[in-house]
């Protein structure tokens, strides 16, 4: 068994307030979840209105597999509008 995971610090520079930060993550984390089966859930910087961190994290039978979503999933907030990829960590155990 591997377990991926990947922490992803995320810039939203439209978020002027706690409230539209969560309505940003709120609708990027089902995305995620709904398009890589996998487990997301903010872990840092939970105060601040315009930073966030991501921690996503995928059990797979490979590391070629588990690499495979983690990349997927980066390659996805890249593309996310509203959230800047300022920084990423990829770990498989």
């Amino acid at each position: 068994m591997i377990v991926g995971t990947c922490r992803l610090e995320l810039f939203l520079p439209d978020s002027g307030s706690l409230k539209s930060k969560r309505g940003v993550l709120k609708g990027l984390k089902e995305r995620i979840r709904n398009r890589f089966n996998v487990s997301v859930a903010e872990v840092d910087h939970h105060d601040l209105w315009q930073r966030s961190t991501l921690a996503v994290a995928v059990v797979s039978t490979g590391k070629r597999h588990a690499d495979s979503v983690l990349t997927s999933v980066v390659r996805f907030v890249e593309k996310e509008g509203r959230a800047e990829l300022i920084g990423c960590e990829t770990e498989l155990y």
